[in-house]
């Protein structure tokens, strides 16, 4: 089913829903890979009550998945089947700053706007977000921390839309944290959170931060199309030194690249598609598996569908 069925079946169910609707939207566009197919339909929602609105019209049999900036994120050729969610930065991206130095931040917040925001207020705790390329929303879904630092020590509570249209207010202790992971529905939509922040000094902070950018500008392919940290470190190692052990720096499938800079991050070189990066990813996996014993895990997430015919094995197979 194309797009347009889609929006065709859907019919009279779209009255009232203010957010804008794109069938066939090319996700590519939007990823910061550059690669991938498009989705059946693009939803941005409005507002929170629109979100709502949209989900409880919405058939229960039509597939839906969430999206953010797209960093951490590598959406394959076959594009993604059903309804992709996007919040917008206009409807979801604001953040003020409360009593005892709290924090309410929208779901489209990115991350590093996040952070300097709560620098210029004088509120500390976030300086590690100013490495982190996404939004708060795909931070407290997945427990993203850089420097030492995770979403779990500031995170106080969220709010949630679930596939039916019923909002949720979950605290820290229901998002069951581990590193790099989260044990929340995954049906769930964030669109809000409260973080915990402590008195700090305006320049202070903002030193943290320019020491932050200064690490990611110095060590990572920040100006290439890239998706931010490929595989979690497993415990006790770090997966780039696995990688280049394995003898993978620079390696290539057709137009990705293991960065030369930092083994860790795969490079869409400007011809790639999704499944190049994709079987990149799993070639490296399977040397490392192959000189090292040890089986990474990918944390970059890969959605959709492969295109007709192609399959991509994990570990190749092994």
């Amino acid at each position: 089913m194309s797009g347009a069925d889609l929006i065709d079946r859907l019919g009279d169910r779209l009255e009232g829903v203010r957010g804008r609707i794109t069938a066939d939207a090319p996700l590519s566009d939007i990823t910061w890979f550059r690669v991938g197919g498009p989705a059946d339909i693009l939803f941005q929602p409005a507002d929170a009550d629109d979100l709502s609105l949209f989900l409880k019209r919405l058939p229960e049999d039509v597939p839906v998945l969430v999206i953010g900036l797209g960093s951490n994120l590598l959406v394959r050729d076959g594009g993604i089947p059903g309804v992709v969610i996007r919040l917008s930065v206009r409807g979801f991206g604001s953040v003020t700053f409360e009593e005892g130095n709290k924090a309410r931040v929208g779901a489209a917040m990115p991350d590093q706007r996040f952070a300097k925001a709560a620098a210029d207020a004088g509120v500390g705790g976030f300086s590690f977000y100013r490495g982190i390329p996404g939004a708060i929303g795909g931070a407290l879904r997945m427990n993203a921390g850089a420097h030492g630092s995770e979403t779990r020590e500031r995170m106080v509570e969220l709010t949630a839309v679930d596939r039916k249209g019923d909002v949720h207010r979950l605290t820290n202790a229901d998002m069951g944290y581990a590193y790099r992971h989260s044990e929340a529905p995954s049906d769930l939509i964030f669109i809000e959170a409260v973080y915990q922040g402590e008195t700090a000094d305006p320049e202070v902070l903002k030193a943290e931060m320019d020491e932050v950018e200064r690490y990611r500008e110095e060590r990572q392919p920040t100006r290439d199309k890239t998706g931010g940290s490929t595989f979690k470190n497993p415990p006790g190692n770090s997966s780039w030194k696995l990688i280049d052990a394995a003898g993978c720096r620079g390696l290539k499938v057709g137009g990705a690249q293991v960065s030369e800079k930092h083994c860790n991050f795969l490079i869409n070189t400007g011809t790639a598609t999704a499944a190049d990066l994709e079987l990149l990813g799993e070639t490296v996996r399977a040397r490392v598996l192959e000189t090292s014993g040890i089986r990474l895990d990918w944390e970059i997430k890969r959605l959709g569908n492969l295109p007709e015919g192609v399959t991509i094995e994990p570990f190749l197979g092994r």
